[in-house]
């Protein structure tokens, strides 16, 4: 029961980028984002990827891996775009 509530949660806060990040990636435009915050958050979604690797749990690292990507891509147009 722990790891599937685990699991859910990794699901809904992981997909819960999946909006942002398609929306910058059509519009090309990130403005209204901010870049510290998208550094910071980034970093830190990282590092609970390390995290799950360390503690062998498949649905911190696995959520935390798909987050860097979109939080990742999200933060690359972010300094590419300004």
């Amino acid at each position: 029961m722990t790891e599937w509530i685990g699991s859910l949660a990794a699901i809904l806060t992981t997909t819960s980028f999946l909006p942002q990040a398609v929306k910058v990636l059509r519009e090309r435009q990130t403005a209204g984002i901010s870049l510290g915050m998208y550094l910071m958050f980034t970093l830190g979604v990282f590092l609970w990827f390390v995290y799950g690797l360390l503690i062998h749990s498949a649905p911190v690292y696995g959520a935390n891996f798909v987050t860097f990507l979109l939080a990742g891509s999200v933060l690359a147009m972010k300094i590419r775009l300004g």
